[in-house]
């Protein structure tokens, strides 16, 4: 299948993006006797889901010096998909005073930053300079560097487009999401779209704290609501929930556009996601360079990530459709 590339924003970070496309570069550490300390923060994975997820980066990291159980120690620390925790578990992190802190989402890493500006943070959100974590792509200043894994806001509309290519005559769509995020930035442009294509966006708000009962709450009202498809917003909060809301989908029988290519492997039926190993690989580059003694603020906030169309096939045949082949073609990964 075909692998689209969406690089923008370049500038300084080129280094970065051939590790993202993982090309071979040279070893930049030496194994040393004295152990660096990460501290690895995500908002919704558990903590054995965290290990498997960054892989990527840690045999990135291995390869360039640092290797765990060698001279590198990490310590997990997850939110669980609960807001409310973010505050608690970013100063759980930074009172271990770790060598860098691994930040994962805009929330997370805003929270992490207050806390302290001496530890360095290497983050993957969406754009740094919208959410105020740093004002300069090429030179974010202060303790903070990363990978955007945000194409800007027109992203969240191309998952409506690609819903709607897949599903003909697709005319009430259902936006999951929590309560307030229909008018945040990526809401909005999900809604001009929606306009655009002629269809309704039915707003489907999940009260807080998400839960299981939030999800089959919602669910119930989609179902009284007669809607064609869903798609989710771009909230790591969806992330505990994966497995009960891919079965809730499938007894109402409704098609839906994820964010995570873990849905689809799961049994969704299609995403539009990051290529997150590429991103953890990128940011291990960063991590090497900050333990070898570059300042993080004087490493570019790389830009270039690559988003990846995946399909389940076998999804489709359950809910009784098939996608158009011009939509199969332009698929990066796609599940029988």
């Amino acid at each position: 299948m075909k692998r689209r590339d969406f690089i923008f924003g370049l500038s300084g970070a080129t280094l970065y993006s051939n590790v993202a496309r993982g090309q071979k570069i040279s070893p930049i550490a030496q194994l040393s006797a004295t152990k660096k300390r990460i501290a690895h923060v995500e908002p919704a994975l558990s903590l054995e889901r965290m290990k498997v997820v960054s892989e990527p980066y840690l045999d990135e990291l291995k390869r360039l010096g640092y290797a765990e159980g060698e001279n590198l120690v990490v310590e997990r620390f997850s939110g669980n998909g609960r807001i409310e925790q973010y505050q608690s578990i970013a100063q759980d992190a930074v009172a271990t005073k770790p060598d860098l802190i691994l930040s994962i989402g805009a929330l997370l890493t805003n929270r992490i930053k207050a806390l302290t500006n001496t530890i360095p943070i290497v983050a993957a959100t969406g754009d740094p300079i919208r959410f105020g974590i740093i004002s300069n792509i090429a030179r974010p200043g202060g303790n903070v560097t990363g990978v955007s894994v945000d194409a800007g806001v027109e992203l969240w509309g191309k998952r409506l487009e690609l819903l709607a290519e897949a599903v003909p005559k697709v005319a009430r769509v259902a936006y999951i999401s929590t309560r307030g995020n229909l008018s945040s930035a990526g809401g909005k442009a999900t809604q001009d779209v929606a306009q655009k294509l002629g269809i309704t966006l039915i707003p489907a708000q999940l009260n807080s704290p998400v839960n299981e009962a939030e999800y089959r709450r919602v669910f119930d009202t989609i179902k009284r609501d007669e809607i064609d498809a869903a798609i989710f917003s771009a909230e790591f909060e969806h992330i505990p929930h994966m497995l009960l809301f891919i079965e809730l989908l499938r007894q109402a029988r409704l098609p839906a556009m994820h964010i995570f290519l873990a849905a689809v492997e799961a049994g969704g039926l299609m995403s539009y996601a990051i290529d997150g190993d590429a991103v953890f690989r990128t940011m291990a580059m960063q991590t090497a360079e900050i333990f070898n003694g570059t300042n993080p603020g004087d490493l570019p906030y790389v830009q270039g990530v690559r988003f990846e169309l995946a399909i389940n096939l076998k999804t489709a045949r359950e809910l009784g459709f098939e996608f158009p082949t011009t939509l199969l073609a332009r698929a990066d990964k796609v599940i029988e």
